[in-house]
């Protein structure tokens, strides 16, 4: 056991490593946008979460910015657009580079060797090489006062995807494309479908000893 006693003793990145895993496995996907310069921006993020489907939201968590750049919102800020695109297992090396620290006018596409994709006069870039992703318009910030956080809110724009992954009732087979996810901060793990279960009804529970 270790209590919140424990965890003020740990060392700094232990403690870092060891709370950024507890909440498991999480999607990990590249945030693509471009400044009202011209600039393009490409930074892996894992905290992408579903805020709702109609209208079809999602949200990721900023972190507080005293110390260094915050490229992705400030862009975001500017045009008002950014792109979701889904890691697959082919480029995972190049993807993980993307959250080093660089220089201002240097474009993280460039730098680890990804390709920018436009997409239908879509103001903000896309991944070529991910087969999963979604444009994106800003529509809200929301600060979080206990820590300095912010979850940022968009909406989904446009939808790219093959169509093989589309399975009956709008299910994703996500394993189709070697899609990753992510703990903590660098730990990588191969997704792997394993079965789809009803919508759940407390009627139709199956007895218990049929339950696994």
């Amino acid at each position: 056991m270790i209590t919140s006693a424990d965890l003020q003793k740990m060392e700094r990145v232990e403690r870092l490593n060891l709370v950024n895993s507890l909440s498991g496995i999480k999607p990990a996907q590249l945030i693509g946008t471009r400044s009202a310069s011209g600039s393009d921006n490409l930074a892996i993020f894992n905290s992408i979460v579903h805020i709702g489907s109609n209208p079809p939201l999602l949200g990721f968590i900023l972190r507080p910015d005293a110390q260094y750049r915050r490229d992705t919102f400030r862009n975001i800020h500017e045009t008002g657009y950014f792109t979701l695109n889904h890691i697959h297992r082919p480029f995972l090396e190049k993807a993980h580079y993307t959250s080093a620290k660089f220089r201002e006018a240097e474009s993280e596409f460039a730098a680890c060797g990804l390709t920018p994709e436009w997409i239908q006069d879509f103001p903000a870039p896309f991944v070529q090489q991910s087969q999963v992703k979604l444009g994106m318009e800003y529509k809200q910030q929301i600060p979080i006062e206990l820590n300095g956080t912010s979850l940022v809110i968009g909406e989904v724009a446009i939808i790219v995807l093959p169509d093989r992954i589309i399975e009956d009732q709008g299910h994703l087979n996500l394993a189709l494309v070697d899609d990753l996810g992510i703990s903590g901060l660098n730990t990588y793990y191969a997704i792997e479908k394993i079965a789809r279960m009803p919508y759940a009804r407390p009627h139709e529970i199956p007895p218990m000893e049929e339950l696994q």
